[in-house]
């Protein structure tokens, strides 16, 4: 049975692939800022969560199959905010965005190696990486362009181990974060720049990630998927 560490289970996205990967028949242990059934809480903004949370994990699951890296934070951080403020809304994104998905890969190739088994990576990432986001978001932009560099780096640095890496990068999914900023930003407007007249659901974000983290072969490594209703095609 597939073993799998999901962060970000406790809504939209995340709960959506919590849901989709446990009936595929994996074992899911989930994560969220605050605990609950099959979640472990933990607080990415704080030095050492991710490593309690990889730890934690090993010793509930077993082991630990698939790592799917989805927890994140959307919050704004405009340009003429006060210097102090915008380099801790700067840092706090990137520290809860990549770097807690970075740790956790790194403690996931490490545990692969040593045990001598293959493993899978699922970075959920976002249209942002390539497209750019908004003036008050460089930082949320930044942070998942990196994501999708170390994806592409883990799949180019460990194939040869059975290690694989792939990423997905959603345009607006109709989650608590995106239903605020299409409020936030005009929503018709925002709409008429998605080609398929609507955003995306979680289900189909899910969807995605479960055929990456089970079904996705091997000669995929490295790959990303959009979903965002070709409001970016590369």
């Amino acid at each position: 049975m597939t073993r799998i560490l999901l962060t970000g289970s406790g809504r939209g996205i995340g709960a959506a692939c919590f849901t989709v990967l446990a009936d595929a028949g994996a074992t899911v242990i989930g994560h969220a800022t605050t605990p609950g059934e099959q979640r472990i809480a933990a607080d990415f903004a704080e030095p050492g969560a991710a490593a309690a949370l990889w730890a934690q994990a090993l010793d509930r699951l077993g082991g630990v199959d698939v790592l799917v890296n989805n927890a994140g934070i959307f919050e704004a951080n405009p340009l003429n905010a006060d210097a102090a403020a915008w380099l801790a809304g700067w840092e706090r994104t990137m520290r809860v965005d990549l770097t807690a998905a970075a740790e956790l890969c790194r403690l996931a190739v490490l545990h692969w190696q040593a045990s001598g088994t293959a493993g899978r990576i699922v970075n959920v990432a976002s249209r942002a990486a390539y497209r750019g986001d908004s003036p008050a978001h460089w930082h949320y932009a930044a942070a998942k362009a990196g994501m999708v560099a170390m994806t592409k780096t883990i799949a180019r640095g460990y194939a040869r181990d059975g290690i694989l890496a792939f990423a997905v990068c959603p345009g607006f999914t109709m989650t608590g974060m995106a239903e605020d900023y299409l409020e936030s930003r005009g929503g018709d407007r925002l709409l008429a720049d998605i080609p398929l007249g609507r955003v995306a659901e979680p289900d189909e974000v899910a969807a995605a990630v479960r055929f990456l983290a089970l079904d996705a072969p091997a000669s995929m490594t490295g790959a990303v998927l959009d979903v965002n209703g070709a409001s970016y095609v590369r």
